[in-house]
């Protein structure tokens, strides 16, 4: 059994697959504690592997993404060949990266919380225990950056992705979204993700 939150159709909003129609898979809890997490994902349903496929199986997507919380404490790889073998998918899971991951998932984002040079998060990059990752997505809260070009998981082809924090007041997010797209102009290695979803109104 997995405690799964929710399982929904809708378009990718963030990152490299953004606009790509996806079934999400969403687990509870997460063994991190963001303020800015903005997803209410404690609160799940036990389901069997058996109940998941079925239900993903009803969806006409190419993608699963794994998601949450944090999937990586549900997930193993017996469960990721059920969920390639029973709905001919892909699978991408979006991680926070303090877990280590089953070999077999087609797409790694990485998204790494809190800074990487603070006194209070110097450890981040060290409690990393994936060996790999399509894309890094940082949210940003103002920190540096330039540390996230070289943690052990950025390969010569991942993509870096620089996605404004979400703030429920309108004249806070627009501040924040103009900041964010001022620092991707003066460094061009990183690509906006602007959570799509949230602009049209979407899951």
């Amino acid at each position: 059994m997995r405690r799964i939150n929710e399982i929904f159709y809708s378009l990718q909003g963030e990152g490299f697959h953004t606009g790509t129609p996806a079934v999400f898979l969403r687990f509870s809890g997460c063994n991190l504690r963001c303020p800015f997490c903005d997803t209410k994902h404690e609160q799940g349903t036990p389901m069997t592997d058996a109940e998941i496929v079925a239900y993903i199986s009803t969806f006409p997507a190419e993608w699963i993404i794994l998601t949450g919380g944090e999937p990586s404490l549900w997930i193993d790889a017996d469960f990721i060949h059920t969920l390639h073998v029973g709905t001919g998918m892909k699978i991408a899971i979006e991680t926070n990266g303090t877990n280590p991951l089953p070999a077999d998932i087609d797409w790694v984002t990485l998204s790494p919380k809190g800074g990487l040079t603070t006194p209070q998060t110097a450890s981040i990059a060290s409690r990393l225990r994936l060996q790999r990752a399509d894309e890094i997505k940082v949210v940003d809260c103002g920190q540096d950056l330039e540390p996230y070009f070289h943690l052990p998981q950025a390969g010569s082809n991942t993509r870096f992705y620089l996605q404004p924090c979400w703030h429920p007041d309108p004249e806070q997010a627009q501040k924040a979204e103009r900041r964010t797209i001022d620092r991707v102009l003066a460094d061009p290695r990183w690509t906006l993700s602007i959570q799509l979803h949230r602009k049209l109104g979407i899951e």
